[in-house]
């Protein structure tokens, strides 16, 4: 499940892997990968593995249904991994992570691991901050209403 893109050593190629659990892929992760396209010749969406806790089932239908949002768009690659997210960019011949912030909570968490994986990949991180009307928008509270029956649709792609 490690897709290899020609030219990604090359400054010409921009590759981001944007990494996440995405359980479930929100309206909120798509809106990201969406504006995120211009600006990058590949996105590789990037289903994070703990190894302790994998679900090989739960993780295939999310790759499954990740891929199919984005069926026939040779920009996106959905794959999976497991250990360092800098790690996976080598792996995926990617020279940036893509991530969303919500607020400012988000923000400092996500800017101190920039600052980490930079400092230890030389990897840069684009922040992309979320439209305002899908701030509220998480996996986590999307698998809560779901829990208690809620129509969780609006939230999902």
């Amino acid at each position: 499940m490690t897709p290899r893109f020609p030219d990604s050593g090359s400054q010409a190629s921009r590759v981001a892997l944007f990494p996440g659990s995405f359980d479930p892929f929100t309206t909120g992760h798509q809106s990201i990968v969406d504006r995120a396209l211009p600006l990058f010749d590949h996105i590789v969406i990037a289903i994070g593995v703990n190894i302790a806790k994998a679900n090989d089932d739960s993780i295939l239908r999310r790759v499954k249904a990740i891929s199919k949002i984005y069926h026939g768009d040779s920009r996106i690659t959905v794959t999976t991994y497991s250990g360092l997210t800098v790690d996976a960019c080598r792996e995926n011949g990617a020279g940036f992570i893509l991530r969303g912030v919500r607020n400012v909570a988000d923000f400092e968490y996500e800017r101190n691991m920039a600052d980490i994986n930079r400092r230890i990949s030389g990897i840069e991180t684009v922040l992309l901050p979320t439209l305002p009307e899908l701030s509220c928008v998480s996996s986590s509270m999307v698998r809560e209403l779901d829990r208690f029956g809620h129509d969780t649709s609006t939230f999902l792609p």
